[in-house]
């Protein structure tokens, strides 16, 4: 009798995993907020016309977390979570923004002297002598 097949053995296929993780990614802190929670786009993402391939037919949906549910006492138990909760939270930082990852890379003005130029054009010197 041979030796039998180790099981786990599709443990490390990486196209497998790559793909779960692309189909289960949501949308970002900063696209919310910049986004979704305009008031324009808060009142479409709330009345959006009926779906047949969202769950919900896109009736029920949770403009903080960005996700649909299958109907409304599914949603309201969840404004009621810690989940959702702990998003709002989140929500309330401001965004994170291209200045601020620069600074934090080092290229930013902070920590660095001011350097203050004049032009000559713009001080006239008049026939006394005296600057104006």
């Amino acid at each position: 009798m041979g030796r039998l097949r180790r099981s786990r053995a599709h443990h490390a296929r990486r196209d497998v995993h790559r793909a779960s993780r692309t189909r289960a990614r949501t949308k970002d802190l900063d696209q919310i907020q910049l986004i979704d929670l305009d008031p324009k786009n808060r009142a479409k993402l709330e009345a959006q016309p009926i779906d047949y391939e969202t769950p919900g037919l896109a009736q029920h949906y949770c403009v903080e977390c960005a996700k649909y549910y299958e109907t409304d006492n599914a949603l309201q138990s969840h404004w009621r979570s810690k989940v959702h909760k702990r998003r709002v939270k989140q929500l309330k930082e401001p965004a994170y923004t291209i200045e601020e990852s620069e600074r934090a890379a080092g290229l930013g003005r902070e920590g660095k002297r001011s350097t203050t130029t004049t032009s000559l054009s713009s001080v006239q010197i008049n026939a006394d002598g005296d600057m104006s």
